[in-house]
């Protein structure tokens, strides 16, 4: 059995969509955010304190996008994952990294310095930099896809989870009324999926049944 420590919509949301797309059995560990402040027990899983932490057996996987990878390679290949012999391969794998690289990295400096940091030490500056760093580089995907309804290999794939929670973490932030037409189209489609809206639930569900607050926190590590 998969175990996957979670908080709500924090970047371990990729690992849960993935598994919630497979259909792979899962025991979903929720913590309250931050763990490393608020369930210090969890610094005996992971030293870093971070969501998410996921274990297959004697594997132990710490970075979402690579576990993203991972569920996609052992559990569904040539479907959500794309081979090395596929002609997008390497598409597939930057927009795997895009997302977690480009597109979230810059979200948790909004997040940190609009939100978490204490009143005295917050700087809207810095928020707002960043705020239109992630949305200048969230265009660039406007030509790709006003010309089709996945990033590669013409279907849904873990590169497309990637990117899809970097969208959610932007959404909580109220920047979403600020993508392009063709990206906001595309979050769109990725918000009726049926593996989006279980995972969705199924953190919900989670955290209601082990007492964790259900007030969504995106990981600012």
């Amino acid at each position: 059995m998969i175990v996957l420590h979670h908080c709500l919509s924090a970047r371990s949301f990729r690992p849960l969509w993935m598994l919630e797309e497979l259909g792979v059995p899962y025991d979903l560990k929720v913590l309250p955010f931050p763990p490393r402040v608020l369930s210090r027990s969890f610094l005996e899983i992971n030293p870093l304190g971070t969501v998410p932490a996921l274990f297959d057996g004697a594997v132990r996987m710490t970075e979402s996008a690579a576990i993203c990878q991972y569920l996609a390679a052992r559990f569904s290949p040539r479907k959500l994952d794309v081979a090395t012999d596929e002609p997008e391969f390497g598409a597939y794998l930057n927009f795997l990294h895009f997302g977690e690289a480009t597109l979230t990295f810059p979200l948790t400096l909004v997040l940190r310095y609009r939100h978490f940091e204490p009143p005295e030490r917050r700087v809207p500056q810095v928020a707002d930099d960043y705020a239109k760093w992630f949305l200048a580089r969230l265009r660039t995907l406007e030509p790709l896809l006003s010309s089709q309804a996945f990033l590669c290999a013409q279907r849904f794939t873990a590169a497309d989870v990637s990117v899809g929670y970097a969208l959610l973490a932007a959404q909580h932030l109220g920047l979403d009324e600020r993508f392009t037409p063709a990206v906001q189209d595309y979050w769109q489609r990725l918000q009726q999926r049926d593996g989006f809206r279980r995972a969705l639930r199924a953190q919900h569900e989670a955290a209601v049944a082990q007492q964790v607050s259900t007030v969504p926190a995106p990981d600012t590590r």
